[in-house]
């Protein structure tokens, strides 16, 4: 599936972001958490929600869950309330 918004078109067959054409390496669970988030962005998705889907359930600190969801912000360029705000 491809996704495009703005200046970018995120490639989950190749598991590719890009920015005009250009590549932007993510770390594999930030672009799970960036996929889940675009294909779930007609509603609010939970920290449980993120979990499940991202992490499938493990035990996750506080931190690591923080500095992916920033990481994904940093790759949109995205301000603090675009993306999986924990709950």
């Amino acid at each position: 599936m491809l996704y495009s918004f703005e200046d970018f078109s995120l490639d989950t067959a190749r598991r590719e972001l890009r920015r005009d054409g250009a590549l932007i390496a993510l770390q594999p669970q930030v672009f799970d958490l960036l996929e889940y988030s675009i294909r779930n962005r007609e509603r609010v998705v939970s920290k449980d929600d993120l979990l499940a889907a991202v992490w499938h359930g493990r035990i996750v600190s506080e931190s690591i869950l923080s500095s992916r969801i920033n990481a994904a912000r940093s790759a949109i360029g995205a301000p603090r309330s675009a993306i999986g705000v924990p709950v």
